[in-house]
Formats: C-alpha cells, structure tokens, sequence
C-alpha cells in the first residue's frame, strides 16, 4: 500500500511457533474461567452412577463414530475461523469480500485469511477477535446455563485456538484505534501506519 509521506509504516508479526505454545499455556486459565463455573452449576450430574451410565454406552462401534465426528467437526470449525475473520474484515472494505483471500502456510499446515486492503487498528481488532467471540467464548458461556459438557469442550478449545488472534492483538492494543493496518500477505502479522504529528516551530 502506498501512503503519503506523513505515515510510519512498521512490521509487527508473531512466531507461529511460539503461538501455539501460547495456546496450550492459556488452556489452564481458560479451562478454569469457563470449567470452574460450570462445575459449580452442574456438579450433581457429575456422580458415580451418572459416570458408570456413560461409560457402559461405551462401545469400540461408539469410540470411532464419536472420534471420528469430533474430528471432522474440528476441521469444520477451523475453516469456519478463518471465514469469520473474512467475513467482517469485509464489511469494512470497499470491495467486500473480494478483498479477502484465504490460504494455508503450508511450512506451518496453519490456514490463514487475508485481507488485501488497509483497515483502521479498532476494524483490524474487531475481525481479529470475532472467531474467539462466536466459536469460543459464546459457545463456553451457552455450556453454563445448558449444561451441555459438549459444548464447553469446543468453546474451550477455540477459544485457545484463537491464541495467535490474542498475540496480534495484544500487538496493536496501545495504537491509536484510527491509524491504518495492512493484513500481511505471508506472514502471521500486520503493518501498520502510524499517522506522523507535524511539529509547529515557533
């Protein structure tokens, strides 16, 4: 992107590496802030009988149909991730959703989504958190009041997917919500272009 002279542009991105290892450390607090209350609300189906009931439905027939959907449901969530990021980085484009492409960094086997036109730092974070909010975070609080074990399992495991998510924007946290960010065409990361103040000299 080309910018007139009065903005900085500087690279800001995250070792994938490093924020997979992020997501496995976050997965302890995560646990614990949805796991815990839920826990408390729903301790009385967690009895022995309850348990001995679940595990003589057992069957080697049920382990693979069961291993097998969640497998299958995982890979759906994560394509469904990347769309959400391109979905509402979007709607803050001028050509929708033509500006937004969708990739995998094979060296990494991590899917990605692309915006190729420049956002503001509050539209950038707001794409960035939205599959943390729809597939994580809501999910895991809907596990609270139904009691569904099933679902605080998938809201707690994308909410940690969404750990590279967390790390780009903890990068732009303390920019100014209406400076510029270009989705980085290769790597997990951004640019962004700081506005620079004209100094009047008196």
């Amino acid at each position: 992107m080309n910018l007139p002279e009065e903005y900085k542009k500087e690279k800001l991105t995250i070792n994938l590496v490093w924020a997979n290892v992020i997501g496995v450390i976050i997965l302890l607090p995560i646990g614990l802030l949805f796991g815990l209350p839920y826990y408390l609300i729903w301790k009385n189906d967690f009895t022995v009988q309850n348990f001995k009931n679940f595990m003589d439905q057992i069957t080697p027939a049920n382990l693979v149909i069961g291993f097998t959907a969640y497998f299958f449901l995982l890979i759906a969530g994560t394509i469904l991730h990347e769309l959400i990021h391109g979905i509402t980085w979007s709607r803050y484009t001028d050509r929708g959703f033509k500006s937004i492409k969708f990739g995998i960094l094979w060296k990494m086997l991590t899917p990605y989504c692309h915006c190729q036109e420049p956002l503001t730092v509050r539209q950038y974070i707001a794409g960035a958190i939205m599959p943390a909010l729809i597939l994580g975070i809501m999910p895991a609080l809907a596990s609270i009041l139904t009691g569904s074990l099933g679902l605080l399992v998938f809201g707690i495991f994308f909410t940690m997917a969404a750990g590279g998510d967390f790390m780009i924007i903890n990068l732009l946290r303390k920019e100014n919500k209406n400076n510029l960010v270009e989705d980085h065409p290769s790597e997990a990361g951004c640019f962004i272009y700081r506005k620079i103040e004209n100094k009047r000299i008196y």
